[in-house]
């Protein structure tokens, strides 16, 4: 209780703030690579025993993988209430269409090699393509939305109003800014799966990874500076105004916002965030150059560095807010609005010290033991027990 007491609520809802971009980050840099190998299997893999070694590259570690999104939801659902609320209500056919492609491969990598007709595996292994492909599109385009601010306003009572048809919580997700975020994110994750198939496969396999992937890092540095320009000239940002309490209770209502000129104010305001575009762009370059020289390990990490600054970039930028209204700015959510109470936050803290070191560990033993390359060899010499 002493430590309870020491931890104030603002340092707890800082540490939680930066606990839900890690675990977000964890998630894109684990199953990203299964969603961009997903997505590039038409076109990496020719053969029926190249598919299968593409698929098998992520075959034993895909399920562990989607823990990290486990945690993510969980992670908004206790420690952000009104995010959680907000988020799943607003993108909620968004969301159908995420959960549906995550139903659907799982389903794909358990059936597609039952049996041996063309048309069976043909159908499972396009699949295994959208499955990845949609999510990885659609998490971009909530991104963008984001950004922009999202159409939502509290009654008095706090009960959330959206505004428009229930429709436009899918179409109206769709405008230009939010589709060049989704190109970013797709391009990013399939530039992540090229070289994730760069390091675990051989043969023609890796081969066209590495020519795909070199495109795809490419696309994704040149939409993820188009966005920024975009950003800075063309998207207005939020602003807290006049004096508040970052510790006190959490209701959306207490705080006064209006729209500012720019998100990239937070540039000046803390210079040092300037290094999350530098590790976006620095490890995006390292990863095309990595893949067409034929590297391995270290395109990998570039890769992973390359998702970690673009997404903590988001994050750092629209620091303290998490998810603004662009129909009324006072009832956006901020780190200091929106956060559980002061003792859940503390509870929450003591769990994931004791149990996120467990799950770092028996990761990376997974990974230990599964180390090494997919070859067609394997692949045909046990292909009753293999995906």
């Amino acid at each position: 209780m002493i430590l309870h007491e020491l931890m104030s609520y603002e340092l707890l809802r800082v540490i939680w703030w930066g606990l839900l971009g890690v675990l977000l980050i964890g998630f894109a840099l684990t199953d990203g690579f299964d969603m961009g190998v997903g997505a590039l299997l038409p076109f990496v893999a020719k053969t029926d025993t190249q598919r299968r070694v593409a698929i098998n590259t992520v075959g034993p570690v895909w399920e562990g993988n989607q823990v990290w999104f486990i945690l993510g939801g969980g992670a908004i659902f206790a420690a952000w209430p009104p995010l959680y609320a907000v988020s799943f209500s607003g993108f909620y056919l968004a969301m159908f269409v995420i959960l549906a492609a995550f139903i659907v491969r799982p389903v794909a990598f358990k059936y597609r090699s039952k049996r041996d007709g063309a048309r069976w595996r043909s159908a499972w292994d396009w699949s295994l393509c959208i499955s990845g492909a949609v999510p990885a599109l659609l998490f971009g385009v909530a991104v963008g939305n984001v950004i922009q601010g999202v159409p939502f306003h509290f009654t008095d009572d706090l009960h959330t109003i959206y505004e428009g048809a229930w429709y436009m919580k899918f179409i109206g997700l769709l405008d230009p800014f939010s589709i060049l975020a989704g190109v970013v994110s797709l391009a990013m994750l399939l530039m992540h799966g090229a070289a994730w198939l760069t390091l675990k496969a051989e043969g023609e396999v890796q081969t066209r990874a590495r020519a795909i992937g070199s495109v795809a890092a490419l696309v994704a540095m040149g939409a993820y500076a188009l966005a920024g320009v975009w950003l800075a000239v063309g998207i207005e940002g939020f602003r807290i105004v006049g004096d508040y309490v970052t510790g006190g209770p959490s209701n959306p209502l207490h705080f006064e916002v209006e729209r500012s000129a720019s998100w990239l104010t937070a540039y000046s305001d803390r210079p040092w965030i300037m290094i999350a575009p530098l590790m976006a762009f620095l490890g995006g370059i390292l990863t095309f150059f990595g893949l067409r020289a034929g590297r391995e390990i270290s395109t990998l990490l570039f890769s992973k560095m390359a998702i970690f600054g673009m997404i903590s970039s988001v994050g750092l930028t629209m620091f303290p807010f998490i998810m603004p209204s662009s129909s009324d700015p006072r009832s956006s959510l901020t780190v200091w609005n929106s956060s559980s109470s002061h003792l859940t936050l503390f509870v929450m803290l003591v769990a994931t010290v004791i149990f996120m070191p467990l799950i770092l560990m028996y990761t990376a033993w997974v990974y230990k033991v599964l180390w090494g390359k997919v070859t067609e060899a394997d692949v045909s010499e046990n292909s009753h027990s293999v995906y």
